[in-house]
């Protein structure tokens, strides 16, 4: 298990609030694009703070980014909030960044670690550090990039680095091991946040406490999920039985 110092100024921000964030020692962000959800899981104390992306929120029908995160934030007051720039050159990433930091003190500016081209935007990484807002450095896969990450943003943060374990995981790789090294990258960066996302299942939630991430990015079905932590399995095998003849009822199936 990978473990690493956290800076201790940052927990007003950072420390877990949840239930399952306390009982885990992990910061569970609720990832998604619908109001209602983000209400939801704020409201009922199941997140620790909100991600979301351009791709999320065009599922969701959002049609005015400035309105939906506009709602979103007054809803959201004293919780970590990241919203994305998607411009694809630096000086549009720039000054995307410079008006949704405006937006509230809790709002993290997620920049992708390159654009579209494979250009490093770590340069702008470092230039909005600087200038003092609150990045979340997003769409990281390699361990070079979170070297080069590492390199552009101030030890004492406030930052996060979204490393995307799910993905890494699609090619093969063991997202563990992977994330282990991410952790071990970010020992010399107190103040900066290791976040685990694009998890596929739950168990990614104690895959990414147990290898020393400090955050996770849940999606809202997998949130829904955590409710089954510990659960009796002949119990949860007698209902799975039971979903299955109560569908098989349902439809009328007859041999």
């Amino acid at each position: 298990m990978a473990t690493r110092t956290v800076q201790p100024s940052l927990d007003p921000l950072f420390q877990p609030r949840s239930r399952v964030g306390r009982e885990l020692g992990i910061g569970i962000y609720a990832d998604g694009a619908m109001i209602e959800e983000m209400v939801a899981a704020c409201r009922d104390g199941m997140a620790d703070g909100f991600t979301t992306n351009p791709t999320l929120m065009a599922r969701a029908n959002v049609s005015d980014y400035r309105e939906f995160a506009r709602e979103a934030l007054s809803h959201i007051v004293d919780m970590p909030v990241s919203f994305e720039v998607f411009a694809d050159d630096l000086a549009g990433m720039a000054g995307q960044a410079r008006e949704i930091a405006s937006w509230g003190s809790n709002v993290f500016v997620k920049v992708p670690a390159l654009n579209t081209r494979g250009i490093s935007t770590s340069p702008l990484v470092a230039e909005l550090a600087a200038a003092g807002l609150r990045l979340n450095v997003t769409a990281i896969l390699a361990l070079d990039q979170v070297a080069e990450v590492l390199e552009a943003l101030p030890p004492e943060g406030p930052a996060i680095i979204s490393v995307f374990a799910g993905r890494v995981a699609d090619t093969g790789r063991d997202p563990v091991v992977h994330m282990e090294k991410v952790v071990r990258l970010a020992a010399s960066h107190p103040g900066v946040r290791v976040l685990w996302a694009s998890p596929r299942e739950v168990l990614n939630l104690y895959q990414a406490r147990d290898c020393g991430c400090d955050l996770i990015a849940i999606t809202p079905d997998l949130l829904a999920k955590i409710s089954l932590r510990d659960r009796d399995l002949r119990e949860f095998s007698r209902e799975t039985v039971r979903m299955f003849f109560d569908d098989a009822t349902r439809a009328g199936y007859r041999l």
